[in-house]
């Protein structure tokens, strides 16, 4: 077969999240003269498929809602009828979920390329999960990483083959993402941010503990929490019982990302465990000085007094003193968030991520 070639990515679901953007931008991104994308994933519905289905992307429901059910099987046989209509020639799945039926149902379907994603560390998973997790391993044709961290720890602790492993970074939209920020009075707040999941391993406990920990002088402060998810009412309490009061907000998940971060000075990671995070790349591409903690991909974007600080993962008190240091000191956050902005249009445009995996599918697809 010729390009260009009809290709799977599939996906748990198509909502709010860093995985599913960036499927969904990939797959509105690829050289329709080299793929013909589709997109499956279990649940219907949600920001990403509409996206998907406005671009005229072909989408396909896969209904899988456990896979200890019978219905399992049946879902098997449907994506087998998909591929043969649609004659896939490549499927690449996306997240965990999405690997564990995926990867074996493509190779049991004998389609010519499967591959698989890990873009996140496997530290994270249940020991049942990683052990099925390893079994996909072994039988995808290759593994699509999106940071050196994450490659390496598939080689150190779950024993991959390195020459199985392909890194494409993350992509970020330079049309939508970018440092030219609105103007701002001289007497306004300094406002500290974080935006994305709200999550345990986001560490966001320590972004309070930092945040109470600052007593300038001359400068009000805000804190601003951005995002959704299992441990937003547990940090809202640590917050009342630190004292921030209104010096600290928090707010639900955003599809105006961009608008927030053009507002922020000086956005915050705190995480223990990251890979290559799309937030902090945003923050970075919008001109915020960044302070990210010191684990994953994190120093892959950041490099420490260059485009942005680093600080110990769990280490409230080294975090405060970088917000200290860019709090006291303007033309470093300013010289810091231009090289920031500068790193991620010049390394990690979406064009760039689109390019490196189409490179990847044709070297599998020859």
């Amino acid at each position: 077969m010729f390009p260009p070639y009809p290709i799977l990515l599939m996906v748990r679901a198509l909502d709010a999240g860093g995985t599913e953007r960036q499927l969904a931008e990939l797959a509105m991104s690829l050289d329709r003269s080299r793929f013909y994308p589709h997109v499956g994933c279990f649940r219907p519905g949600g920001m990403r498929w509409q996206e998907l289905q406005s671009a005229g992307v072909p989408l396909f429901h896969i209904p899988v809602t456990s896979f200890r059910a019978p219905s399992t099987l049946l879902a098997v046989a449907m994506l087998g009828g998909y591929l043969r209509e649609r004659r896939i020639q490549l499927v690449h799945t996306f997240d965990p979920p999405a690997n564990l039926f995926g990867v074996p149902a493509a190779r049991l379907l004998r389609i010519p390329v499967v591959l698989s994603s890990q873009r996140s560390f496997r530290s994270l998973r249940s020991a049942g999960s990683r052990r099925l997790l390893r079994l996909t391993d072994t039988i995808a044709d290759g593994i699509v990483v999106n940071c050196r961290a994450v490659k390496s720890s598939l080689i150190e602790e779950e024993k991959v083959p390195a020459g199985r492993i392909h890194l494409c970074h993350n992509g970020i939209d330079p049309n939508r993402f970018h440092a030219r920020r609105p103007a701002r009075d001289a007497d306004c707040p300094l406002v500290i941010a974080y935006l994305g999941v709200v999550r345990p391993e986001k560490s966001l406990g320590t972004l309070l503990e930092a945040f109470q920990q600052l007593t300038p002088a001359d400068r009000t402060l805000q804190l601003r929490i951005v995002g959704s998810g299992p441990s937003a009412a547990a940090l809202a309490q640590q917050a009342l019982a630190l004292g921030l009061g209104a010096r600290c907000s928090f707010h639900p998940f955003t599809n105006q990302v961009d608008d927030v971060l053009r507002e922020v000075d000086i956005f915050v990671l705190p995480s223990v465990s990251e890979a290559l995070s799309n937030s902090l790349m945003e923050a970075m591409a919008c001109g915020c000085a960044v302070v990210a903690s010191r684990v994953g991909g994190n120093p892959e974007l950041v490099t420490h007094g260059e485009t942005g600080l680093l600080f110990e993962p769990g280490d409230s008190a080294d975090l405060a003193a970088g917000l200290r240091l860019l709090i006291a000191d303007d033309s470093l956050r300013q010289h810091l968030g231009r090289n920031a902005a500068e790193r991620i249009n010049l390394h990690f445009s979406l064009r760039d991520s689109a390019a490196e995996m189409a490179g990847i599918y044709e070297r599998y697809l020859a």
